[in-house]
């Protein structure tokens, strides 16, 4: 049997189950409906369907959940025969009740056939599964060891293939190593001629190349010699600049302590000087008012002078000497 066997097999099988199962839950709520609405308060005849609605819903899981699980080979445990049977015996019950309180054999056994039919197909149909589920899986470990067979064989073809064709290969490598041999020894004789040559014109170009490398090397010691003496010489400058650079620092700080240390003015103090003061007190991080109080200027002319400090006004640089104006 072929997969399209099996699967067609399969369909019948689950279109046979499922339509049991439909006619069953119709015959199922036709039967139950006027029993439970028999045995249910007037206002609530409505809900008669409902039982035998959720009853048939616990078949329909039953039957779908156990073909998945036959299809794959597994098992749901206790629990699912528990409800097979539960749902099938509740089934039957509520088929057979009405004729059973009103002591109808015929009635009972004309009822019994729908839930009982229901209850062996569930059954039946879960073993028809299970016992496809495993000869699919043996026509397919069939399939698999034939293939792997074929394959073996396959392989053992090529190795011996190969084995033949190695051994030809090996035959005439060794008429041509025999060749190879002959001609090798010969031109190995006359290759040692010319090397005796080439090792004297080597022997010559090599001397001719230290002398190059020689020359080379003192040009390439002078070179460096030079490049250390500029070295040298920027680095004097670099250093001579540095000094310089902090020497105008401290000379600039030592003026500016000078300003600052004659205190408060008591008086407005000349512009020049007043400039000075505040470019001073700006230097030291000092605050507009104390920078007002040491020139005896107003606060906003100093704070026009910190502005002005501060950046270029309109592109003019600010004498930060206080001795030029802005």
């Amino acid at each position: 049997m072929n997969a399209v066997q099996i699967r067609s097999a399969e369909r019948a099988l689950s279109a046979g189950t499922w339509l049991i199962v439909a006619g069953a839950m119709l015959y199922s709520i036709l039967t139950v409906t006027p029993l439970a609405a028999a045995h249910t308060p007037d206002r609530w005849d409505w809900t008669a369907p409902i039982l035998p609605l959720v009853v048939d819903a616990a078949v329909v899981i039953v039957v779908r959940l156990d073909a998945v699980l036959a299809r794959l080979g597994g098992e749901g445990g206790r629990w699912p025969i528990a409800l097979r049977w539960m749902t099938g015996c509740m089934t039957l019950a509520l088929n057979v009740a009405d004729s059973a309180l009103k002591n109808d054999l015929v009635g009972v056994a004309v009822h019994a056939v729908a839930p009982l039919l229901l209850i062996v197909t569930a059954e039946t149909g879960l073993a028809y599964r299970r016992a496809i589920t495993a000869a699919v899986l043996a026509l397919e470990a069939k399939q698999q060891a034939e293939r792997e067979a074929h394959e073996r064989a396959a392989v053992e073809r090529r190795d011996e293939a190969a084995r033949r064709a190695r051994e030809e290969r090996e035959h005439f490598a060794a008429l041509a190593r025999e060749q190879r041999e002959n001609e090798a020894r010969m031109a190995r004789e006359q290759a040692e001629r010319e090397a005796a040559a080439r090792r004297e014109e080597r022997e010559r170009e090599q001397a001719r190349e230290r002398a190059e490398q020689a020359e080379r090397e003192r040009l390439e010691r002078e070179r460096e010699q030079r490049e250390r003496d500029r070295e040298r010489r920027e680095r004097e400058a670099a250093e001579h600049a540095e000094r310089d650079r902090r020497e105008r620092a401290e000379r600039e700080r030592r003026e500016r302590a000078a300003l600052l240390s004659a205190g408060p003015a008591t008086d407005k103090l000349p512009e020049d000087d007043a400039r000075a003061i505040v470019a001073a007190a700006h230097a030291e991080g000092m605050s507009v008012r104390t920078a007002a109080e040491l020139c005896g200027w107003s606060v906003g002319w100093v704070s026009t002078r910190y502005a002005e400090l501060r950046g270029p006004v309109n592109g003019v640089p600010v004498d930060l000497a206080g001795t030029g104006r802005s």
